[in-house]
C-alpha cells in the first residue's frame, strides 16, 4: 500500500492543501471543477510507484484557501509553482484535467524550465474554445457562460448545490450513473464550504485576463513533450483535438479513451494510467 500523506503549505499568501506519496521526480496532478485532488484517488498510488506524486487543491478549492482575488490562471499557475520550489524540486511532469488542465498549459507557458512534461485531459486550449463557440459548442459550454455573471450562480446553485453538481457528474459521464456516490458526497462537501462556490465561479470569472494573457502568447508553441487525452464520448468527440494541441505545441502525441465521458481519472483510470505510463 502507497502512503499518501497530506499536507499544507503557504504559497503566493494562501494556504494550499495538497496529497503527497511516493519518491522520484515530481509529477503535480491538477484538478478540475467541479472537483477536488480526491479525484486523482485511483491513479495516485500507481504513479507514485515511480514518481512523488503531488496533488493539490487548486486555489479556491478544497481545503486550500477561498480568496477573493488570483483566479487568472497565471496566478493559480504561480500558487503551483510555489508550491513544488516549497517542497524541494525544480521541475515537475504535469497531468491538468478540465481547468487544472487550463493552469497547466499557462504554467507551461510562463514557465517552461518547471514543466518537463504535460498531459493535458478533456480540453483544446481555451483560446481555441471561445475561438469555436457557436450554438452546439455553447450548449456544451453553457455553464461557462453562466458561471460568469456576478452574483447570479450564487444565488441560484446555493439553493441546491447537490442537484446543480449531481447534473454535471451525470449527464458528463458514459453510463449516465455519474460517479460513485461517496465522490459525488465529497464534491458537495467541498462546495459546501463557505466562499467555494463563489470561488469555483471566479475560476471562470477570470475569463478576460486569461484571455489576454493568451493573446501574448499568440502563435507560440510548447517544446516539452504534450499529451492530449480526452473521453471519446465528452465535450471534444467531434472535435480534432489533436490536431488543434499540435498547433500549440511542438511535440504532440495523444488519443480518445473509448467509452469514456469527461472525468478520465475516476471513469477510465485503468486506460489513463496505461498511456501515462508509456507518456512519463
Amino acid at each position: 500500500m502507497v502512503e499518501i500523506s497530506r499536507g499544507v503549505a503557504t504559497v503566493n499568501g494562501i494556504h494550499m492543501h495538497y496529497r503527497r506519496a511516493g519518491a522520484g521526480p515530481a509529477l503535480v496532478l491538477l484538478h478540475g471543477w467541479p472537483q477536488t485532488g480526491y479525484c486523482w484517488r485511483k491513479v495516485l498510488p500507481a504513479l507514485a510507484e515511480r514518481h512523488t506524486v503531488i496533488a493539490p487543491d487548486l486555489r479556491g478549492y478544497g481545503y486550500t484557501d477561498k480568496p477573493t482575488t488570483g483566479y487568472d490562471k497565471r496566478s493559480m499557475a504561480a500558487d503551483v509553482a510555489t508550491l513544488i520550489e516549497s517542497l524541494g524540486f525544480a521541475s515537475a511532469a504535469v497531468v491538468g484535467h478540465d481547468r487544472g488542465a487550463r493552469v497547466a498549459h499557462r504554467w507551461a507557458l510562463d514557465r517552461p524550465d518547471q514543466v518537463s512534461k504535460l498531459a493535458v485531459l478533456d480540453i483544446i486550449p481555451t483560446r481555441e474554445t471561445w475561438r469555436r463557440m457557436d450554438a452546439a459548442l455553447g450548449r456544451r459550454y453553457f455553464h461557462w457562460l453562466f458561471h460568469l455573471q456576478p452574483d447570479l450562480p450564487e444565488r441560484l446553485v446555493g439553493q441546491d448545490i447537490p442537484g446543480y453538481l449531481r447534473y454535471f457528474f451525470e449527464t458528463w459521464t458514459v453510463n449516465r450513473h455519474g460517479l460513485p456516490g461517496e465522490a459525488i458526497d465529497e464534491y458537495i462537501r467541498a462546495f459546501s464550504t463557505p466562499g467555494a462556490l463563489r470561488a469555483g465561479f471566479d475560476d471562470y470569472r477570470a475569463a478576460a485576463l486569461d484571455a489576454e494573457h493568451d493573446h501574448t502568447n499568440a502563435g507560440h508553441r510548447l517544446t516539452m513533450p504534450v499529451l492530449a487525452l480526452w473521453g471519446a464520448a465528452s465535450f471534444l468527440e467531434d472535435i480534432p483535438a489533436l490536431e488543434i494541441w499540435r498547433a500549440y505545441a511542438e511535440d504532440v502525441r495523444g488519443a480518445a479513451i473509448p467509452d469514456c465521458g469527461h472525468f478520465i481519472a475516476e471513469e477510465r483510470p485503468e486506460a489513463l494510467l496505461a498511456h501515462l505510463d508509456e507518456f512519463l
